[in-house]
C-alpha cells in the first residue's frame, strides 16, 4: 500500500523501503531464535493406565518452557481416530522456564485400543511473523474397559445405609439372616421378632438385633450380545450399558461378599465365569467385558438356558440384559425364561427407547408426522406391553432408560438383599 502511494507522494518511498528491511530483519531474528536451538519446549501426556468407557476422561498435558524466550504456541494432539475430534486447539502464552499445567477430556464410545500420537506446538515469538511447527510428547497407546468411574462411584452402594448417591433408594430389609451385626434403637418398621429383650430392659427403651445381609449368594450378568443390542443411545450401544453395568453390579455384589458371575451369549456362548468371591473374580469380569463384541446373529435361548444349566449349580440371582422390540421376540424367548425363573431368582432389564418416547411429545404440524408419532406411540405400548407379559409369568422386569440402567440394576439388587430373597 505504501509502495502504491509513493507514486503520488515521493517522500513514502524511503519510509516503504525501510519498513520492508524491518520487516525482513525481524523475520530473519525471528527465525534465528526459533530454529538455533535458544527455543526448546518439552511436553509430557499424563492419563490413567486405562480409559472408561462412556465417561468423561481427563488427558493432561505438562508443558515446559526450558529456552531463553517466552514463546506464545498453539497446542494439537494428535487424538485417537475413534473420537473424531479435530477441533482441539489449546493455545497458550509460556516465559522462559515456565511450566503449565493444561488438560482436556475425551469420551470414548467404543471399547478397544486408542493410540495417541504426537503432541504439535506451532510457537511463535515476539510478533508472530514465523511460527515453528514442533513435535513433543511420545505417541502411546491406552486401552478404554468398562466404566471403572461408574463403578468406582457406586462402590460405597455395597452397604445400603450409606447409600447416599443421587437417585440411588435407600431400602429397609424385611426379616434377617443369621449373621449378627449389633444392637441397635428400636425403629418403626423393624421386625419386632428381633427385639432384644435383655437390652431393651438395660436401657428401658425398645432395643432390636441388627443382622447382615446373607453372604456368598451367587449373582450372575447375563448379557445379550445379538443385533438387538446394537441400538444406539447418546453414542453407546445397549449392549456397552450392559457392560457398564455388569461391572458395577459385580463389583458391588463382590463387596457385599456375595459371588459375581458372567454369561454372554447371541447364537454361540461367549464368556462364561462361574460366580466366586475370590480377590481376582472382578479383575477376570473386567477383562471379559472388555473383549465382548456385538453379533449379529438373533440370539438362542435354548442354548442360554443349556448354558445356565452346566454353568450354574446353586440357585442365583441373574440379571439378564436384553433388549425385546416385539411380542413375538418375547413369545419365541418366554418358556426358557420361565424355565430359568423356576430354578433362579430371574431379573430381565429391558431398555426403554427414549427417543421414541422424546419424539412422540413433539409437537408436529404436518399429517405425514402425525402418522409417524402414532407409531411411536404404538411402539412404546408394545414395549410395556412386554413388561406386563413377563410379569404375568411371574418374572421380575425393570423397564430402564439406558443410562439409568446402572441405578436401576443397584436398586434391584439391595431390595432383593432387603427382602432376603436371595
Amino acid at each position: 500500500m505504501f509502495a502504491s502511494l509513493g507514486f503520488a507522494l515521493p517522500w513514502l518511498i524511503p519510509l516503504t523501503d525501510a519498513l520492508v528491511l524491518v520487516v525482513l530483519a525481524t523475520i530473519i531474528a525471528e527465525s534465528i531464535i526459533l530454529y538455533s536451538g535458544a527455543v526448546q519446549l518439552e511436553a509430557h501426556r499424563s492419563t490413567t493406565k486405562m480409559l472408561s468407557l462412556g465417561d468423561d476422561n481427563k488427558i493432561e498435558l505438562i508443558i515446559e518452557n526450558t529456552g531463553n524466550f517466552a514463546v506464545h504456541t498453539e497446542l494439537y494432539d494428535e487424538i485417537p481416530y475413534q473420537l473424531q475430534m479435530r477441533n482441539l486447539g489449546l493455545k497458550e502464552k509460556l516465559i522462559a522456564g515456565e511450566t503449565r499445567d493444561i488438560s482436556y477430556h475425551i469420551r470414548p464410545v467404543v471399547r478397544g485400543e486408542y493410540h495417541f500420537g504426537f503432541l504439535n506446538a506451532i510457537t511463535t515469538v515476539a510478533t508472530g511473523l514465523v511460527a515453528r511447527r514442533m513435535r513433543l510428547a511420545h505417541p502411546a497407546m491406552v486401552p478404554v474397559y468398562p466404566s471403572v468411574i461408574q463403578m468406582k462411584k457406586y462402590e460405597l452402594l455395597a452397604f445400603a445405609r450409606i447409600s447416599t448417591f443421587e437417585g440411588v433408594k435407600k431400602v429397609r430389609r424385611l426379616g434377617h439372616s443369621y449373621e449378627f451385626d449389633q444392637i441397635k434403637t428400636y425403629s418403626i418398621g423393624d421386625d419386632v421378632r428381633s427385639i432384644n429383650w435383655k437390652a431393651t430392659g438395660r436401657r428401658s427403651q425398645l432395643m432390636v438385633n441388627q443382622y447382615e445381609d446373607e453372604r456368598a449368594q451367587p449373582v450372575y450378568s447375563i448379557i445379550d450380545k445379538s443385533r438387538s443390542m446394537h441400538m444406539p443411545f447418546n453414542g453407546l450401544s445397549l449392549l456397552d450399558y450392559a457392560v457398564n453395568t455388569s461391572l458395577v453390579i459385580s463389583n458391588i455384589a463382590l463387596r457385599k461378599h456375595d459371588k459375581a458371575g458372567l454369561i454372554t451369549f447371541s447364537n454361540i456362548i461367549g464368556s462364561s465365569l462361574v460366580a466366586e468371591n475370590s480377590e481376582l473374580q472382578l479383575k477376570k469380569i473386567l477383562q471379559a467385558l472388555y473383549f465382548e463384541k456385538p453379533r449379529q446373529q438373533e440370539s438362542d435361548y435354548q442354548l442360554l438356558y443349556r448354558a445356565t444349566r452346566n454353568i450354574i449349580k446353586a440357585r442365583s440371582l441373574i440379571f439378564l440384559y436384553l433388549n425385546f422390540e416385539s411380542m413375538y421376540a418375547v413369545d419365541r424367548a418366554l418358556p426358557v425364561l420361565q424355565k430359568i425363573n423356576r430354578d433362579h431368582l430371574l431379573v430381565v432389564m429391558i431398555f426403554e427407547n427414549t427417543e421414541l418416547t422424546t419424539y412422540s411429545r413433539e409437537q408436529v404440524e404436518f399429517v405425514s408426522d402425525i402418522y409417524a408419532q402414532t407409531i411411536a406411540q404404538r411402539l412404546i405400548y408394545d414395549k410395556k406391553s412386554i413388561v406386563a407379559r413377563l410379569r404375568k409369568y411371574g418374572i421380575q422386569v425393570i423397564l430402564s432408560k439406558p443410562e439409568d440402567l446402572s441405578i436401576n440394576t443397584v436398586n434391584k439388587y439391595l431390595e432383593l438383599k432387603a427382602r432376603s430373597l436371595i
